[in-house]
């Protein structure tokens, strides 16, 4: 088969990377979700003040792994059966308060559009008029509810076709249902703050993970260059990697949406040529992209196009590595 440097793999990779196997779920899914249970216990029981917030912030930190469990469920790649990522997705997604096919709709339209007009995740992009400033700062404080209003309400209005909206609905009703009986539950033991405390406080955390994530993926990146050109790779460290499901690895999914989590490293390590061959970036640190967005804020493509080549003229006065 042919190649091209923005799909650089062969079929014979793809297809061996694209194969997906149960083992690697079967073993992490319920290790995660063991871990969320002793913390929850731990944050319930304890009467300490700082083991209870400690275990709060893991919690949240937690629940970014079960979201990148989510997210290959939304491209289909968590599970084989398409009824079983349906069955994760829409389980997982209630207590973030938002619906899965709303997530996998926007998410997969983001996939289509990627860094360009249409997608429908580009909001850091504009004319940095009040607008664009109030958004993008208000998405790293309350994320939370700007995603809310968006999955929940915005994205369904503007874009669902009748078969999205009785999922929708239905998952509505579902996690209403869900809410109530927790709610009813709680009252009738007395401990509705400590309960509401326990459930809206780690997911409040998690927002403030998935904002430095969602922001890193993107910002910065070439606009309207395609799937390997407008991504960003965090290489992080291991214990994001592992907790985090490889969603680090951003270029590679990218470009190959319907390779699984646990062939990501891989996938990277098989495109790396490609992805110095396009220029495409390349980070170590989430924390240390987050914080140039936050310094730059809002983007136009004039201000990408010249932090662009600021940075390739950076590159380029580097002295190459002498061999070994």
């Amino acid at each position: 088969m042919a190649v091209t440097v923005d799909k650089p793999l062969s079929r014979a990779d793809v297809k061996r990377l694209t194969k997906q196997r149960l083992l690697p779920n079967l073993l992490k899914i319920p290790l995660f979700l063991a871990i969320m249970v002793a913390l929850n216990w731990l944050a319930w029981t304890t009467p300490s003040t700082v083991l209870k917030w400690s275990a709060y912030v893991a919690i949240g930190y937690m629940w970014m792994g079960m979201v990148t469990f989510m997210h290959d469920a939304g491209h289909n790649t968590l599970f084989r059966s398409s009824w079983a990522n349906w069955v994760f997705g829409i389980a997982c997604m209630i207590p973030l308060m938002a619906t899965f096919v709303g997530f996998k709709e926007d998410h997969l339209e983001h996939h289509r559009y990627n860094r360009s007009p249409k997608d429908p995740d580009a909001f850091t992009m504009g004319k940095r008029g009040v607008l664009d400033f109030v958004v993008f700062y208000l998405y790293m404080v309350i994320g939370v509810l700007l995603s809310f209003i968006h999955f929940n309400i915005i994205y369904p209005v503007t874009r669902f076709g009748p078969r999205e909206w009785a999922i929708h609905l239905f998952e509505t009703v579902v996690t209403i249902a869900c809410y109530w009986a927790l709610i009813a539950w709680a009252v009738g033991n007395g401990v509705l703050g400590k309960t509401l405390e326990l459930w809206l406080v780690p997911v409040y955390i998690f927002t403030l993970f998935n904002s430095v994530r969602f922001i890193a993926e993107h910002y910065g990146t070439p606009w309207d260059a395609g799937q390997l050109a407008g991504t960003r790779t965090i290489v992080s460290n291991g214990f994001n990697r592992f907790f985090w499901n490889n969603i680090n690895w951003h270029i590679g999914h990218h470009v190959y949406p319907a390779v699984p989590w646990y062939n990501l490293e891989e996938l990277h390590r098989l495109m790396e040529p490609a992805i110095k061959a396009r220029g495409a970036i390349v980070d170590k640190s989430y924390l240390g992209v987050f914080l140039r967005a936050l310094a730059g804020g809002p983007e136009t493509e004039e201000r990408v196009a010249a932090s662009l080549a600021k940075r390739h003229a950076k590159a380029a006065d580097q002295p190459s590595p002498e061999p070994a």
